[in-house]
Formats: structure tokens, sequence, C-alpha cells
């Protein structure tokens, strides 16, 4: 049964709210300790299956990031229509069977086909749990809501490093995705007794079901081509072709959405300049962060010769700082608006990596190496993982909740899966210490600038005044 939007009082935040909050970050934790645990065991996955190479790896991810993208809009649709808490609860049960899939895989192949798996229930889970809050939540305390749901991600990315070694080093890589099943289990059962059942008015039934996965067959393209660039030649036939495939595929995404009667993405939500703007953030934060951090563990691991235990503490200070500060920031943000402090994160963020590329040595230096690079990315982790949210999302119309943070989501996944193609891209598969560094200190140049470009775009382009009218 459908809460009404006229029982949540607009300046206190019910018990129901906060359950709600609970049990949609439960979800956010379980996904972002995904990102940080599989950096630290890729290479153990690799030793496992006969050394595979590292552009196959990075599937791994990419499968994922590209399945979670052609499928939030989709899904998005699905939970304003037949109910929020139900795709919720499909989604982290389908979650659960590809994390079991995953951890029991014989094959690379296997491993890859699990995670696309998993990625079906990742889309469901996005868009849905984050309505499920936003939904509850009044107005003025959005921003807090927002603020501890993005923590718990970054509670994830503090934990994950040490707990994720531990799962490694004691039970082996498999671990990491069988952890996951428990939790999911856990998170069924809670729901399916607290969580209220909530729909948006007016939904489409019949919608444009091919739209956006065109699109993200696109980006799909795009990444094969990154990723397999250096073993086909960079102006090959092959990859010139795969190129223009993906740009096709896309034009043919806008080109529906623009003539369908009913999208899954209307265009028309990017007439909301706070929410165009926060799309392009997130997209530049998705991309330059995760392009190197899912990679910076291996360097670390093959070129110091650190342990998994060693590595998991040594990068575990920065996720630990965001994770920390990720909930107060949302206070600063109620004080001082998105543009200002969404633009500090970008720079603190674009100091980390740039750190990073001119401090790290192959010889292990962990204190001017490390620690001090990982500080500053850690400040700009607290910002930028959640506010880009908020500040996408703060003018969105309610009834476009699950549409809209669908379409913010779908735009961070490819990200990611464009910024881990670069970056393996750009790294490849160095024989000796010196020229990994240097492949590494482009990748982190790369992410420095896309970091510093979030605090450009927003400073330029975010809007102070709050928008009141919608699509």
């Amino acid at each position: 049964m459908s809460a009404p939007a006229n029982t949540v009082d607009r300046a206190a935040v019910s018990r129901l709210a906060w359950f709600t909050l609970a049990i949609s970050s439960a979800a956010a934790f379980m996904v972002a300790l995904e990102v940080t645990v599989i950096s630290l065991a890729l290479p153990d996955i690799q030793d496992a299956f006969s050394g595979a190479a590292i552009s196959t790896l990075s599937w791994i991810f990419n499968a994922y990031s590209i399945g979670v993208a052609s499928l939030l809009l989709l899904a998005g649709w699905a939970s304003d229509l037949f109910g929020r808490k139900r795709l919720f609860l499909i989604g982290m049960s389908v979650f659960a069977i590809g994390s079991f899939g995953a951890g029991a895989a014989q094959s690379v192949a296997m491993l890859i086909a699990a995670r696309a798996v998993q990625s079906v229930g990742g889309a469901m889970l996005f868009p849905s749990g984050l309505a499920l809050v936003l939904a509850l939540f009044p107005p003025a305390r959005r921003q807090l809501a927002i603020g501890i749901w993005a923590a718990t991600g970054g509670l994830a990315g503090a934990v994950g490093p040490s707990f994720g070694a531990f799962l490694i080093d004691g039970f082996g890589w498999r671990a990491v995705f069988l952890i996951n099943v428990p939790v999911a289990i856990t998170a069924v059962a809670a729901g399916s007794r607290i969580l209220v059942e909530s729909k948006a008015e007016h939904v489409e039934r019949r919608v444009d079901v091919l739209g956006v996965p065109l699109a993200s067959l696109g980006v799909a393209a795009v990444v094969v081509a990154i990723v397999q660039g250096r073993d086909w030649g960079w102006g090959s036939p092959r990859l010139i072709v795969v190129l223009g495939v993906g740009v096709a595929l896309f034009a043919a995404f806008v080109l529906r959405s623009l003539r369908h009667p009913a999208p899954l993405f209307d265009l028309d939500l990017l007439r909301i300049p706070s929410y165009r703007i926060g799309l392009i953030g997130s997209l530049l934060f998705s991309a330059g962060f995760f392009g190197s951090w899912v990679l910076l563990p291996s360097f670390i691991q093959r070129w110091w010769d650190w342990s998994v235990l060693r590595t998991g503490f040594a990068v575990m200070p920065g996720s630990l700082i965001g994770a920390v500060l990720s909930g107060p920031i949302g206070s600063v943000v109620d004080r001082f608006g998105h543009k200002r402090v969404v633009a500090v994160g970008g720079l603190f963020g674009g100091a980390g990596w740039a750190g990073f590329a001119l401090l790290l040595r192959t010889e292990p230096n962990f204190v001017v190496g490390l620690l001090v690079p990982n500080i500053l990315l850690g400040l700009g982790m607290a910002v930028l993982f959640g506010m880009i949210v908020g500040a996408a999302m703060r003018d969105v119309p309610p009834a476009r909740y699950g549409m809209a943070g669908a379409g913010r989501t779908t735009t961070f996944q490819l990200a990611q899966a464009l910024g881990v193609a670069v970056g393996v891209a750009v790294v490849g598969q160095p024989a000796t210490a010196e020229r990994a560094l240097s492949g590494y200190r482009v990748s982190w140049l790369l992410s420095a600038a896309m970091l510093v470009g979030v605090s450009v775009v927003f400073l330029l382009a975010y809007p102070a005044r709050v928008r009141r009218d919608g699509p």
C-alpha cells in the first residue's frame, strides 16, 4: 500500500524513514564494498586463472558497470510503476544469486557472467532504494539523508580494504563475493517486514524499453575499443568500426528518446540546470576516481611486493576519512550550497591523484608517496560521493525521483566503465617497475584533471538559486 505524501511532516523525520534509510544504506554498503575488495582481489584472481590478461580481467568490473547502466532506467520506471519496495527486494535477491555464482566461478568467463547477473540486481537496488528514502524524508532533511546514505558507501570504502584483505588472506578471493549472500538475505528479511510500498503517480505503462540499452551498448562498444586498442592497433579498421558502432548506437538512443511518446529517460530532465550539471559532475568524478582506484592495489602488491593484507591497510586511510566526513558534509552543503562545496571537493580529489603521480616511487615510500595523497583524495571523496548525488537531485520533482535517480546512476556506472577501460589501456602490462610507474602516472594525472574538471564545471555552471519549476 502506498504511503500518502501528506503523512510525512515537513520538519520531523519518522521512525519509518530512518528504518528505510538504514536498509537502503545497507544495500549501498554492500555494493560499495564490492568495488574495494575486488580491487584488492584482482592479483589473486589473475593468478587463479592462469595469468589472465588485465584487459580480460577489467570486464569483471565493466560487465557489472555496463549491465547496471543498461537496466537502471528500466528498473527506475518499474519501481515507480510496480512499487519501489517490490523492486528493491527482488533486486537484493538477484544480487545474492549473482554473488554466489561469482564466488563459485570456475573460469574467468563464468566469473564475468556472474557479475552480469549481479548487475541485474544492482540495477534494481539503486533507483528503488534512493526513491524509498527520498519519498519519506521531508525536503529540509533530504541532504542529511543523502549524506548518511553516501557515508555508508564511504564506510564500505573505509573498512573494505582491511576487511577485504582479511577475507582474501584467510579464505581466498572467492570470499569477497560470497560475503554478500548472508548480508542480502538479512536485508530481504528485514525489508519485507519494515519497508512500506510507494509508487509514483501517472507513470506510463507503455515505455521505450529499447532506448537506454542502446546507449549502454554504445558505451560498451567504446569500452571494448579502448581496452583492446593496444592489441588491435589504435588506427586499425577493427577499432574504427567498433567505435563507429558505439557512436551510432548512442545517437539512436538520443533519437528514440526525442521521438518516443514515453521514453525511459525524459530528456526534458536535462532542462533542469542543477540536474544537468550534476550529471556532468557525476561523469567526470566516476571516470576520474574509479579509472585509477581499481588498479592502485595491483601496483602496490606487484611492484612494492606487499601482501594483500598490508595493501588493504595501506589504502584504507583515505576511505576512512571519506566515511567519517560524508555525513557532516551534508550540513555544510545546507549552509554554503552545492556549488562551492563540490568545487572544493573536486580540488582535494585532484590534488590527491596529482600527489600520487608526483610523489609515488617504485620503491615503497608509504608516508610521502601513499599516505599524503590518499588523505587528500579522501577529503575529496567525503564531498563528491554523496554531494554530487544531492546536487543532481536538488530540484527534481518528487514524481521524477525514480527516473532522475536512475539517469544519474546510469551516467555514473557508464563513466566508471569508461574510466576503468582508459586506466587499463594506459597502464597496460608493463614488464618493469619503471614502465609500470610511468603508465600509472599518466593514469593518475588524467584522473586529477577530471576531478579538477568537476570543480570548474560547478563553479562556472551550477545554479545557486533553487529552481522551482520542473520539466
